[in-house]
């Protein structure tokens, strides 16, 4: 086991997952892969949830099969998908200069209407795929189409649900793509959220854009020279972009009159988490966010958020980052430190399902069902809380339904 840079313990990762030529505190971020275990269920997932008000005990799905599908959304809204093309023009893209104007994918997942849309949306495109595994599993030989091929719930351009809802917006690991924290985001938009899972070009193996071609990682092995902190900083004008193209004048999403731009959140894994609080420090339509076991390279301020709410989110090596003690020590609004027993790094993402396909054990003792289970309940119940006014006392302290997370209150 090796205890990396980024808190987070692993199995060595130079010899299964990562090439050689990253970096050692790329390497850092990089998650742990690993299978899907069996757990007994504690209750079937459902289509239809609880209340919002009242978040029911976590339920576990059954164990994945080999005909890989990821666990059912748990709220009661069906859900769709969009993919947008965004290019900011005013901005030329930090990492690759001479590639011309920043460009992002962003999947736009929402409350759908039941029996409208295309198929089940795509999990990740072929060469996304395969770009995924030449950099993290490069000695395996199962096709990418493996990974590609993972079935999802949520349905192509389906009409939308009639109404207004939160946007959440969810920025993935360092090098891993967007549709790392695809069960999430078709868990919250399941539960009555519009998501905007947004990829960040050339920080990750491989964005394909609607042309074609699929932009492979640029600065993987420079991470530990240009600095998390600019990653998150740069992060943050990517969403603060995205923010603007989704809520202004002239949207570019044709179903974005679904956005309340009056309540928005942020949540995001790894360096996608620092993001969050790197996004909130400079922009205040961001009112709550997440950071789901990512060290804070770039420093919340040290008067606060202004107020806002933040849930740091991780497994339990984040006792030991001096990060995270900092960052909680100057949070100034609602807070709340929650450690998930018996996870590691990757634990909060549908990293370890993907392990699984590709036949890397795993390391952490929770399986990928139940952590993601977790993720999903706490995370949701943190943006009814504060983007939806619906108390959530499974934020206030120990649940007996869930004895792995741990609660430090201020």
């Amino acid at each position: 086991m090796n205890r990396s840079p980024n808190g987070s313990s692993s199995r060595s990762l130079s010899a299964s997952l990562t090439r050689p030529r990253l970096s050692a505190l790329a390497a850092s971020v990089v998650l742990v892969l690993g299978p899907v275990l069996a757990l007994p269920a504690v209750g079937a997932a459902s289509a239809s949830a609880a209340p919002m008000s009242a978040p029911a005990p976590v339920s576990v799905p059954a164990p994945v099969t080999a005909s890989a599908q990821l666990p059912r959304p748990t709220g009661p809204h069906p859900v769709g998908r969009s993919t947008l093309h965004l290019v900011d023009r005013d901005r030329p893209d930090p990492w690759v200069p001479s590639a011309g104007p920043r460009q992002l994918m962003v999947s736009m997942y929402y409350p759908a209407r039941p029996g409208t849309g295309g198929p089940t949306a795509p999990y990740m495109t072929t060469e996304e795929a395969r770009h995924l595994i030449e950099l993290r599993a490069p000695d395996v030989t199962v096709p990418p189409e493996v990974i590609s091929g993972v079935r999802t719930w949520a349905h192509t351009d389906a009409r939308p649900a009639r109404g207004r809802f939160p946007l959440v917006v969810l920025s993935p690991g360092f090098t891993f793509p967007r549709a790392t924290l695809t069960g999430l985001a078709e868990d919250l938009a399941g539960r009555g959220y519009a998501v905007a899972l947004v990829d960040h070009p050339y920080e990750n193996a491989g964005t394909t854009l609607p042309d074609g071609r699929t932009l492979p990682c640029a600065i993987c092995d420079e991470f530990s020279t240009i600095g998390g902190d600019a990653v998150a900083e740069s992060r943050a004008r990517d969403v603060s972009f995205v923010l603007d193209r989704l809520t202004g004048r002239h949207p570019a999403w044709r179903y974005a009159r679904v956005i309340d731009a009056r309540r928005i959140g942020m949540a995001g894994h790894s360096i996608g988490g620092n993001s969050a609080a790197a996004t909130m420090a400079g922009d205040a339509r961001v009112r709550a966010g997440v950071n789901m076991d990512g060290t804070f390279f770039s420093k919340v301020p040290e008067g606060g958020l202004d107020g806002r709410p933040f849930l740091m989110f991780g497994a339990e090596a984040r006792h030991g980052d001096e990060s995270w003690h900092r960052t909680w020590a100057d949070l100034d609004g609602w807070k709340r430190w929650m450690t998930v027993a018996g996870t590691d790094h990757g634990s909060f993402t549908d990293v370890p399902l993907l392990a699984d396909l590709v036949g890397i054990p795993d390391t952490a003792q929770v399986p990928y069902e139940r952590s993601l289970a977790l993720t999903r309940a706490y995370v949701a119940a943190f943006f009814d809380l504060h983007l939806k006014g619906a108390p959530q006392p499974l934020l206030d302290g120990p649940s007996p339904d869930n004895p792995e997370v741990s609660v430090r209150l201020p």
